[in-house]
Order: structure tokens, then sequence, then C-alpha cells
């Protein structure tokens, strides 16, 4: 019986009142310890993750000199590949769960309304990256035409004439393919794409399999390319699956399924419960692995730095280029961000940024706002404590949609690779630029490198020359992890202003929950003919032995 349970639990805590005196003493001790050992105690964890990127910083520069081989660069980088690696592993049930568990609390209104709040947030950040890395693009001019003919293009170089590219109307219809899958096992190893083959060839047209196997041992940046030997006189538009986890169309299952489970009432409880436990685990789970941060860290950034062959000629050929990057995304987190979050939460915005060092410091490390997911839920839950529920449903959606960096570095690197091909850009082609750019990022998946594909969408928008986009392979390593942080705090700022919009409908839900929980937990639990309906199950006796349990010594 239920009442029995919560007598006996009421008569351990009563029976043992030393466990609450130790709480407190406890407590009393933390308040008199020094404020620097107190600071010092609150921010371990950011202490250790930036140990590792400046002992990686330090490593990677100090042993460059020696030129190791690469079996010795492959065995400095597996600590970080392991990091990455155990990170990895722990995204999807993360999704998962934060994403069913926080939808299922909420009503379907108010999710409706967290949902469109969001995804206008979104847009509008997207653009307002697109529309600073444009006109930082055209003040500066890095562009210079000079580069085309002093820096060496790697073997990645892809000419215009035997490739075709992907428009901007098939990502989007990309988009929607991975929005709605049509098979959720399959979606959680593979997303859709689309590609285009010769129709008229020498050969016959290779099978999908054969252009899915070599899209998988060619660059990331393009896996949406196709080259070929001759020039083919038509194209086929082909539908085919890479590997990599479809993650919006797990986000919009989990959405749909949470949604409906919270509707269902009493009877969806221990699913719901289900979820939340494993999302519980996972967070633990990421507690445990923050302690390896300085050893994942340090060998990834070393390993990368390491692998680089003459990182100081083409960083100071592109340095106009990782310059304007980098100051557009200094400009967006230092002062258009902190503005936005000002306007709207009439708070200081700084503090709530440097709450966020641990998480930008792992994104610039891994270059994958996905990666860093894990520690972003520890950080805005636990140490700036917004809402877990908006959490749950803002940060899964912004890994996979909000790309702000992204944006901003499309704008810049098209104008770029005008610039370098002495194009004079008109204001329509401005403009389609910058809508480009916006649209393309809203498109773009969480891994590393994937901006590099959406770059030549931007490009062959305004007629371009798409070969000289191939010179910017070899700075996106460093740039990618630039641009990276800026994705990951637009997310974290997207869900402290949603949380503030939406706090009226947040206590209200409050207010159903409570009585809905009291219902389930003392009704349904206790009495399973009791349908959700509201019946006291606990004579009043028994309520009464449990509140006057206390010894009581006589006179």
């Amino acid at each position: 019986m239920c009442s029995v349970d919560e007598m006996a639990q009421s008569q351990q805590h009563f029976l043992k009142p030393e466990l609450v005196l130790n709480r407190n003493d406890k407590l009393l001790m933390a308040d008199r310890q020094p404020s620097w050992r107190r600071f010092l105690e609150d921010n371990k964890l950011i202490f250790v993750t930036l140990s590792g990127v400046m002992l990686g910083v330090i490593i990677g520069f100090s042993l460059r000199p020696l030129s190791l081989s690469s079996d010795t660069v492959m065995l400095i980088a597996y600590p970080g590949e392991l990091f990455m690696r155990v990170l990895k592993l722990m995204i999807l049930p993360l999704v998962i769960a934060s994403l069913i568990s926080g939808s299922s609390s909420l009503n379907a209104k108010l999710n409706g309304k967290i949902a469109l709040r969001t995804f206008v947030y979104f847009l509008v950040t997207s653009l307002l990256n697109a529309i600073l890395g444009t006109v930082l693009a055209l003040a500066i001019h890095p562009g210079n035409p000079n580069l085309e003919e002093t820096v060496l293009v790697s073997d990645t170089t892809i000419s215009s004439s035997t490739a075709r590219t992907v428009s901007l109307m098939d990502s989007i219809l990309d988009l929607g393919r991975n929005i709605f899958p049509d098979n959720i096992f399959q979606a959680a190893l593979q997303q859709a794409h689309t590609v285009y083959v010769p129709s008229k060839s020498a050969g016959p047209a290779p099978l999908p399999s054969d252009s899915f196997n070599a899209s998988t041992t060619s660059s990331p940046a393009v896996v949406s390319l196709t080259k070929w030997s001759e020039q083919p006189n038509e194209w086929t538009r082909v539908v085919e699956y890479r590997p990599g986890t479809n993650s919006l169309g797990i986000v919009f299952f989990c959405l749909v399924f949470g949604t409906l489970l919270g509707t269902i009432g009493s009877r969806g409880y221990v699913v719901v419960q289900f979820f939340s436990a494993i999302f519980e685990v996972i967070m633990r789970m990421v507690t445990g692995v923050m302690w390896l941060t300085p050893i994942g860290i340090s060998s990834l950034i070393a390993g990368k730095i390491l692998s680089v062959e003459d990182i100081a000629f083409v960083m100071t050929q592109l340095a106009w280029f990782i310059f304007t990057i980098a100051l557009g995304v200094l400009l967006y987190q230092w002062l258009i961000l902190q503005a936005i979050y000002f306007v709207f939460l009439r708070k200081n915005p700084f503090k709530f940024y440097l709450g966020l060092v641990q998480p930008i410091l792992t994104g610039f490390a891994t270059a994958s706002t996905a990666a860093a997911l894990p520690l972003t839920f520890r950080c805005m839950n636990e140490r700036l404590k917004i809402d877990s529920r908006i959490t749950r449903f803002v940060l899964p959606i912004g890994c996979n949609i909000n790309m702000d960096g992204t944006a901003l570095f499309i704008a810049v690197a098209s104008i770029f690779v005008a610039q370098m091909s002495n194009m004079v850009l008109n204001a329509g082609q401005i403009v389609t630029v910058i809508l480009t750019s916006t649209a393309a990022s809203m498109s773009s998946a969480s891994i590393p490198s994937a901006a590099l594909v959406l770059l030549l969408i931007a490009l062959s928008a305004i007629d371009a020359p798409i070969a000289n986009a191939t010179i910017l392979f070899a700075v996106d390593w460093f740039v990618d992890r630039i641009r990276t942080t800026n994705n990951l705090l637009g997310d974290c700022y997207a869900a402290a202003i949603v949380e503030y919009l939406s706090r009226h409908e947040l206590q209200a839900s409050d207010i159903d929950a409570y009585y809905k929980d009291d219902d389930v937990t003392s009704d349904d639990q206790c009495d399973p003919e009791a349908n959700g309906k509201r019946k006291s199950s606990f004579p009043n006796s028994v309520i009464l032995n449990v509140e006057v349990s206390t010894p009581v010594s006589n006179p």
C-alpha cells in the first residue's frame, strides 16, 4: 500500500534528524570558505577544459619542428578520437530522451508556441549573421586576385565544367526528405541527399550503391559532387543515402511522439518516466566524461595542428579571410547576442556568457555542435538554471537547424571567392548571397566542414567559379572551430530567450502538472481503478499519524 510506504519514509525522516544537521553543517562550512576557493570550486571544470585547450596548442606547436611521422601523429590524436567517439555515442539517446521527456511535460498548445518562437528566433539570427558577414566582406575586401595563383590547391580541386553541384532547391528538398523519414531506424544510420549522375556518358551510370561507396571515401566537403573524366550531355538527379545520423527526422518524430504522449494522461506516465530516467543517466555519464576533457581536447587540437603541412604559409596567405570570419564571430558574440539578451531579459548578458565557457571550449576543440551537446545540457540546466523543459526542446532542434556561424561563413566565403575572381557583385547578387546563406545554413548538418558543401550552392547562385572555393579547404579546420562557437551560443541564447517569452505558459503548465502528478502518484498508483479521477486513497487517520510521528517526551 502507498500509505504504508509513505508512513515508513516519513518515520525514517523524523527518526534521523542528524542527517539534516549534517547537511546544514556542510552548507555553513561552504559559506565560510574564502571567496577565491569557492570560485575555484564552482569553476573547476571550466579550468580543466581551458587547460586542455592550452595544452593542446602548446604540444602541437612544440612538436611541429620535429617533423613527426604520420603514425606518431595518429597516436597523438588517438585519445582525442576516443573522446569524440564517446561524446558522439551519447548524442542519439540524449536527443531522443530529452525531446520526448521535454515535449511530453508540456501540452500541445504550449509546444506549438515554443516551436514557433524558436524557429522565428533561429531565422532572424541566421539572417543577421548573413547580413553581418556580407557587410564585413564588402568593407574589408579579403579576396585577393593573386591568391588563385599563389596558394597551392589540393587534389580536391574540381572543375566546374566536369562536375554538377546540387542547387538550393535540391538542398531544401533534401531537408524535407530528412525531416520526414520513411524509416525511423534507417534515420539513425543514414540521411538522404541529392546527387547528379550523367545520363549520357562513355559508360553506364553508376548504381546508387557505387556512388554511395565512393562518397564515403571522399572529402566531407565534396560529398555532394561527382567528378567525371568527360563532359556529359545531361545530368540525372538521384536521391541516395549517405552514412550519418538523420537528426532532423529523429527530432521531428520525437517531438510528435512526446507531444502526443503528454495528451494520453496517466497511461503515458511510465513511458515519460522511462525517458526521463534515460536522460538523467546520460547526464551522469557526461559528468564522468568531463574529467577526461584535458586529455581528449589536448589530443584533438595537437593532432590537428601537427597534421597541417604548412600552417604558416596558409595562415599568412588567407589571413584577411580568417580575420574577417573571426571579427564577425566576435562582433556577433560580444555585441549582437549580448544586446538581444539584454533587450529581452534585462539582465547582465556577460554573466550568462561566462557560464557557457566550458561548452564553448569543447565546441571549439571538436568543431561540432552535436559533440558538445551533452556538455551544453549540463551547463544550461545545472549552472545557468534554464528550465529543463525548454532546454530539452530547443537545444536538440538548434543543434540541427540553427547555424549562425555557418550563415556568416557562407556569406563571407561567397564574396571572398567572387573578389578573388575579380567579380563585381551588383545589389541583386548581394541580396542573393544573404538569402542563400540564410537558407543554406538552416539545412546544414552539425558535422565538421559541412558548410563547404553549402558554399558551393551559394557560389552557383551568383555564378562564381566553384573551383576557387577549394582554396578554403586548407584553413577550414581552423575556421570551422571558430564558427562552431557561434552555432553553439546561438542555441543557448535561444533557449534563454524562449524561456523568458514562455514564462507565463510555463507557470500555468507547472500548476496543471502539479495536480496531474498528484493524481498520478497518489490515485493511479495506489488505486488502479481510479482512472485519473481525483479521489483520496489515504484515510485521515493515516495522514495524522504520519504528521505526528515525531517522538515526544512525556513531561
